[in-house]
């Protein structure tokens, strides 16, 4: 079932460009404007510039790994707030997935991943901005 995130800004920073082509073309797909980058230091000045309402960040990349991007970006912040943060990673270890929830972290995928997954994802993520209007 395709999600509608129509008017979502997504950042996807990741140093693989499959990775960032296959994510990019599947958010777009869905309705959401995607901008790309393939470090850590693109990630942070992106974030900063774009202000997205979703970032999903490789936890490995070269000049800034995906932890300090988060403690640069969202430093303080709790999950739920935005920009949302999804961090993709081929590191299955708990411990590392724990670090990123302190950091805020909303969501944690493992990588291979099916793109339609991480869809799912991020559409729970704005569901949760959904208010039912009052009825009267």
């Amino acid at each position: 079932m395709p999600a509608n995130l129509e008017g979502v800004n997504v950042l996807v920073v990741d140093d693989d460009q499959d990775i960032l082509t296959t994510v990019r073309l599947a958010f777009e797909q869905n309705g959401a404007k995607v901008a790309t980058g393939n470090d850590g230091n693109k990630a942070v000045e992106m974030a900063t510039r774009l202000k997205p309402d979703l970032i999903i960040v490789d936890m490995m990349m070269p000049k800034k790994s995906g932890f300090l991007v988060i403690e640069t970006i969202k430093p303080n912040s709790a999950p739920g707030t935005k920009p949302y943060i999804i961090m993709i990673t081929a590191n299955e270890g708990k411990r590392h997935e724990l670090y990123a929830r302190s950091l805020g972290v909303d969501d944690y995928v493992n990588k291979p991943f099916a793109t339609e997954r991480l869809i799912e994802v991020a559409a729970r993520l704005f569901q949760r901005d959904y208010k039912e209007p009052e009825r009267w």
